[in-house]
């Protein structure tokens, strides 16, 4: 039997009280080895849809199943989040402790990890990504660029199967985008992606879902 998607959504409809529908029957998928990019104008469901993904918001109508099994409640969802890796498209929503250190080792922590143990996956993270010289320095001081990557590393840090970005390249200069694209590419995780950088698309190698007021309107594209 073939493996079970990583994420897989099934008419899902979402509204927010008082409003029309902002999901209208939603049906994609995101196979294990693939990048997915969901595509579409502002305002078409892309992050309501992210939200569902990651059991923030709940479907009006619809199945989420996530690494094969269907999730329901918010217990269903707290067991595959670490395993999801969502980056923020605010960094600074992302990060919050007084270092560098503190932030990539609180997921570690969280899970059950002991101090050492934490700090030994700090070290690996900070390592992988490049960035090991951050270590102790104050995260409300770095660039933007260099808070993206921080916020990476807090992903990578629970060991997740796949990433889900949030515009990952919004606001990083040129160098930092070529940066995170290369990373991206020794990391060889699948990940789902919301973007308007068709650059960043194509160099990565997406295929595109696109959402029109709700709809998937094609799922089968390659940038």
């Amino acid at each position: 039997m073939p493996p079970d998607p990583l994420i897989e959504l099934e008419g899902i409809t979402f509204a927010y009280k008082g409003r029309p529908p902002v999901l209208r029957g939603v049906d994609f998928r995101v196979e294990d080895g693939e990048r997915v990019a969901l595509v579409g104008y502002n305002g078409s469901g892309k992050t309501t849809a992210l939200s569902v993904i990651m059991g923030l918001l709940r479907p009006s109508s619809g199945v989420v199943r996530i690494f094969g099994k269907e999730r329901v409640k918010e217990r269903d969802f707290q067991e595959v989040r670490p395993l999801m890796g969502f980056v923020f498209q605010d960094s600074d929503d992302q990060l919050f402790c007084p270092t560098v250190e503190d932030d990539i080792a609180f997921g570690p922590l969280n899970m059950g990890l002991d101090q050492a143990e934490a700090l030994k996956v700090v070290s690996e993270v900070l390592e992988r990504l490049d960035i090991a010289d951050f270590a102790k320095r104050v995260t409300h001081d770095l660039s933007g660029g260099e808070k993206r990557l921080v916020a990476l590393g807090t992903a990578l840090a629970l060991r997740p199967r796949m990433l889900i970005l949030d515009e990952p390249t919004t606001y990083l200069d040129k160098n930092v985008t070529e940066r995170f694209i290369a990373i991206l590419d020794e990391l060889d995780l699948p990940f789902l992606v919301v973007s308007h950088d068709l650059g960043f698309l194509k160099r990565t190698k997406c295929r595109y879902v696109e959402m029109v007021a709700g709809v998937v309107k094609d799922s089968d594209g390659n940038f």
